[in-house]
């Protein structure tokens, strides 16, 4: 017989998990959801992504870039995006040892994945926007791409491998999207 599962997870049933060397794992409206083990692509996505928007962020003093960190985004609801930041004006000390971090990023960028399933990309995406992150990239670098959704949009916008990241939340930045895209 295999193991039962708990119906529906709480934030302190997801703090009390040990995940060291286990599985990933996000908290979806109480739902336990699995991350797989990112690709090589991935991580190469990511923390090039990561380093660019650190280094502008810090030298502009705009706010803080993490990655793999957990947000709290709803009451049953904590999410790890590959890449956020938290402006400065949102950002309080205490939360450099808080798991999860109990609010919403002001911007998120998920590194899409063959395995990534559509409907679970915009439940995820609608899940940050509705607690408040102001915009979510979703990268995607097989198909040289990036969705951008944003707060009062009704559609995303499309970021062509020719294209830039930008947001009026980090006034100046502006990242060619092949920068930071492996080579097809």
């Amino acid at each position: 017989m295999g193991m039962a599962t708990k119906a529906t997870w709480t934030i302190a049933d997801y703090i009390a998990l040990d995940e060291h060397d286990g599985p990933r794992y996000e908290l979806s409206e109480g739902e336990l959801i699995v991350s797989p083990s990112p690709t090589f692509r991935h991580n190469q996505v990511k923390l090039r992504l990561a380093a660019r928007l650190d280094e502008f962020a810090t030298q502009h003093g705009l706010g803080f870039v993490t990655s793999e960190t957990d947000f709290q985004l709803g009451s049953a609801t904590v999410r790890r995006p590959d890449v956020a930041i938290i402006l400065t004006a949102h950002f309080l000390a205490k939360y450099q040892s808080q798991i999860p971090i109990p609010i919403a990023p002001d911007l998120a960028f998920e590194v899409i994945s063959a395995s990534d399933r559509a409907a679970d990309l915009l439940l995820k995406t609608g899940q940050y926007l509705s607690a408040g992150t102001a915009a979510v990239w979703l990268l995607y670098p097989e198909a040289r791409e990036a969705h951008l959704y944003q707060q009062g949009a009704t559609q995303p916008k499309v970021i062509s491998a020719s294209g830039r990241l930008e947001s009026s939340f980090l006034p100046g930045w502006s990242l060619p999207l092949s920068e930071i895209l492996p080579a097809a």
